[in-house]
């Protein structure tokens, strides 16, 4: 073949990965091309080196994009955890739920503890785990839910919403209890969790011991209900001790002042339930 026409084709081929948005086999083209004139590569292995490139960068990006959608205040990993500091959290248990047999099992988790003791950031860890194996996850703060709820409500949409929340494989609800609890809210947080048993995962972190949210909701049969729903196949982290932000203050010589909530250990709730 003519040198003329070659660089044509060339030409042309780059154009195509262009178009086709191809960044990564455009990238490596010339140097497969190479090695395929120097016969140091087989045909069929120049492609699959291309491919895999590109492979490679598209789930890249639809990693990235799971990440963004699902909304995480911070990007936090259990790598990032300081589990010295908190020595009661039994590390093995957190890296376990981390390989997302829990996603698998429909199990749910709930993170309890007082202000700062780590359960956002571990909550956060798992969810970006679970996006970065291609499950769609989405976090929000519990007062925020309630107020989407209450307004899909209103406006007669809540079934349609109540069905968006339910196709995420890992919900996050965070700071459950840490605000005032508005009437009815109950009976949406049930209607929430009763679409998702079984066939989702939920995460939530509140500074409320289960013992006491019979006081944190209006109606002790909803409430009962509530927690029948998400204590059926879950794991219960309760985490003693002391806040993260506020040694960090410390440190940084400032005053800061945390809502600690009532605190009630039961032995029951410290460890995983496997119903």
């Amino acid at each position: 073949m003519q040198p003329k026409t070659l660089n044509s084709q060339y030409n042309q081929l780059q154009e195509n990965l262009d178009y086709l948005k191809l960044t990564k086999m455009k990238e490596q083209l010339d140097a497969i091309l190479d090695k395929l004139h120097k016969k140091e590569l087989a045909f069929i292995e120049a492609l699959k080196l291309l491919t895999d490139q590109e492979v490679e960068r598209k789930k890249i990006n639809s990693i990235n994009y799971t990440i963004k959608m699902a909304g995480f205040p911070h990007l936090k990993e259990l790598k990032d955890f300081d589990f010295e500091f908190q020595p009661g959290i039994d590390k093995a248990q957190l890296y376990d739920l981390a390989t997302l047999n829990f996603l698998e099992n429909c199990e749910n988790i709930a993170l309890l503890g007082s202000c700062g003791v780590g359960k956002t950031h571990l909550a956060i860890a798992l969810g970006i785990e679970a996006a970065k194996h291609g499950h769609s996850a989405y976090f929000i703060k519990a007062n925020d839910l309630f107020v989407k709820l209450r307004k899909a409500q209103s406006e007669n949409r809540l079934s349609h919403m109540l069905k968006t929340y339910k196709r995420y494989r890992v919900l996050i609800i965070d700071e459950l209890g840490f605000l005032p609890i508005t009437k009815g809210d109950d009976r949406l947080l049930f209607q929430l969790l009763d679409q998702r048993y079984e066939t989702r995962s939920t995460i939530i972190t509140s500074n409320v011991q289960f013992s006491d949210w019979d006081e944190l909701f209006e109606d002790p049969r909803i409430t009962n209900a509530i927690l029948d729903r998400l204590l059926h196949h879950s794991h219960v982290i309760t985490i003693l001790g002391d806040s993260y932000r506020l040694k960090v203050s410390f440190v940084l010589g400032k005053a800061v002042s945390c809502f600690e909530g009532r605190f009630f250990v039961h032995p029951y709730l410290i460890k995983s339930v496997h119903a």
